[in-house]
């Protein structure tokens, strides 16, 4: 059974984790949209439509595993791979290079973005 019982103040937690990370699916989802539309998408990793789909299929999956299922591994592990964004975001905010094409704006947007999504995903995965 993939569906854990929680009290009712940790299942607001899931709940309010997984339409965060729905949200942050969407903007994920539309920045690629964009990014494809102004042709700055690198196509080395393959067509830009298949992560489109791979990524809302993704998406749905860890928002039915944090609402519905309640799981405290999928929060742990959506935690631990939005943790592995930091680092690029960072850079990408105050040490980007010159020659970027992307604004630094977009990196401290995309920072507080996955903050805030972290910060919700370790209450539903840690919190008792």
């Amino acid at each position: 059974m993939l569906k854990q019982d929680w009290p009712s103040e940790r299942v607001t937690k899931f709940r309010q984790a997984a339409f965060v990370y729905l949200h942050v699916a969407i903007l994920y989802e539309a920045t690629v949209y964009a990014m494809l539309e102004a042709g700055t998408l690198p196509l080395r990793f393959g067509p830009p439509w298949a992560w489109l789909v791979a990524g809302g299929a993704l998406a749905a999956f860890v928002f039915v595993g944090l609402y519905s299922w309640r799981n405290v591994w999928v929060a742990r592990i959506v935690w631990g791979l939005n943790g592995m964004r930091t680092p690029t975001l960072i850079g990408g905010a105050f040490f980007a290079s010159p020659d970027t094409m992307t604004p630094p704006s977009f990196f401290v947007t995309a920072l507080v973005v996955v903050v805030i999504n972290l910060w919700m995903l370790a209450r539903a995965g840690w919190d008792l």
